[in-house]
């Protein structure tokens, strides 16, 4: 399994993070009937997959707190070096998209994680953003404990429990995913409109 400088890796998915924030308040000032507009049946829509990942960030932000705050409170030290779990770096190499952006294998999302249809653009935005800032608090938090002895459950079963930084790895591989696939619903969804226009 990799082994990585833990504060480089913190850094790296600081930036990531970072990134994604910058994107989302792009679309943030966006029509709401774009945002909901869905680029063909049955596929989502911009807000749809922001909702998405709001349904992740909601059982995952706490979880992850949970358990800094525990290793914390336990004073376990910083670990300059973090080696990936098994599963955990299967998981996030599963959700990373390849190194040209593309998707490489598709999935379903799990039925409590599929959004509604119509939905309140703003407040769904506004919500993920709010999370993010917590993600960016959580990662600076990380510098003060050992993320590698650190476990969180994940969302589809509580009795596999990922480290902390593979989490981390995995939420944020997760959003990057569906970050590729809202910019070409974006897309989609103003050729059309720029096209009925016309």
């Amino acid at each position: 399994m990799p082994v990585f400088n833990t504060t480089e890796l913190l850094k790296k998915l600081t930036v990531d993070v970072q990134q994604i924030m910058k994107t989302t308040e792009n679309i943030r000032g966006l029509d709401s009937a774009i945002l909901n507009r869905q680029p063909a049946t049955g596929k989502w829509s911009v807000a749809q997959v922001v909702e998405h990942l709001n349904s992740y960030n909601r059982y995952y932000l706490p979880e992850m707190e949970k358990a800094l705050n525990d290793g914390i409170a336990k004073r376990m030290l910083f670990v300059p070096r973090f080696k990936s779990g098994w599963f955990g770096n299967y998981f996030t190499n599963m959700m990373l998209p390849k190194a040209d952006g593309k998707i490489a294998n598709k999935m379903n999302a799990p039925t409590d994680h599929v959004p509604a249809a119509d939905l309140d653009a703003e407040k769904v935005i506004a919500e993920f953003v709010a999370g993010q800032q917590k993600m960016l608090q959580l990662l600076q938090a990380s510098a003060k404990t050992d993320i590698g002895k650190l476990k969180v459950p994940i969302s589809i079963s509580r009795f596999i429990k990922l480290k902390l930084g593979d989490t981390f790895r995995f939420v944020i591989a997760h959003q990057k995913r569906h970050f590729v696939q809202l910019a070409k619903t974006l897309d989609a969804v103003q050729n059309d409109r720029a096209k009925a226009v016309a």
